[in-house]
């Protein structure tokens, strides 16, 4: 399995030593669990982006005219 050494300070080690302690696990383990616990977030940020663009795209018009002030003018309009 690939490997990623990862440096920390020792105030930064010391906190991480006293977390997996309190847990009852691994240094390791809590750094990966960590780091998995933000990739599982960052895909589900990236992907409720995603539906929203959707759904707004899919509704444009339904948004314009509810919120007719925050239009963009139209290029003929702006000059």
């Amino acid at each position: 399995m690939p490997a990623l050494n990862v440096e920390f300070s020792e105030r930064e080690l010391e906190d991480l030593r006293q977390i997996a302690k309190e847990r009852g696990t691994s240094m390791k383990a809590l750094v990966r669990e960590a780091a998995a616990a933000d990739i599982a977030r960052h895909r589900a940020l990236q992907e409720g982006a995603e539906a929203f663009r959707q759904f707004f795209a899919t509704h444009a018009e339904e948004f314009a005219a509810a919120f007719p002030d925050d239009e963009t003018p139209a290029k003929d309009e702006a000059a």
